[in-house]
């Protein structure tokens, strides 16, 4: 993700009670540009399911912080929730044909639904990233 001098990073502990912050975070970055209730909706969903991810697959019982990047362009806004723990195989979960009702295995659905755009890479120096795009229209 580049930074343009549009970029805001928050790092919070991973912990659920947190999530609320990278929440209150994107709220206000989405009124900078306003978007509509339905969107800002969409996004706060599809954060918190980036945000659960990490914090319930990252560091097992150990402590850790989850990296929140909020960039708004003109024609959207980029949002990247990564994490310094075990990392994944986002393949892994659907390619043996498990099933997809399984504890967590519909979050990343979920944010692919109600996004634009999806990447699920392991993050430089290990753990995982994510990485969504909503555009906004006028």
């Amino acid at each position: 993700m580049s930074d343009d001098g549009r970029s805001v990073r928050l790092t919070i502990p991973a912990k659920p009670e947190y999530i609320t912050l990278g929440r209150l975070a994107l709220t206000a970055i989405a009124g900078v540009r306003p978007v509509s209730d339905e969107t800002l909706h969409d996004l706060k969903l599809a954060l918190t399911e980036a945000c659960t991810n990490s914090v319930k697959h990252a560091y097992g019982e150990g402590g850790g912080s989850v990296d929140i990047v909020y960039q708004l362009l003109a024609d959207r806004l980029e949002v990247e929730v990564g994490d310094a723990g075990t990392g994944f195989d986002p393949g892994a979960a659907n390619a043996d044909g498990a099933n997809e009702l399984e504890e967590g295995g519909l979050g990343i659905e979920i944010i692919r639904a109600l996004t634009d755009e999806v990447e699920i890479a392991e993050r430089e120096g290990g753990g995982s990233r994510l990485r969504f795009v909503k555009l906004l229209h006028d």
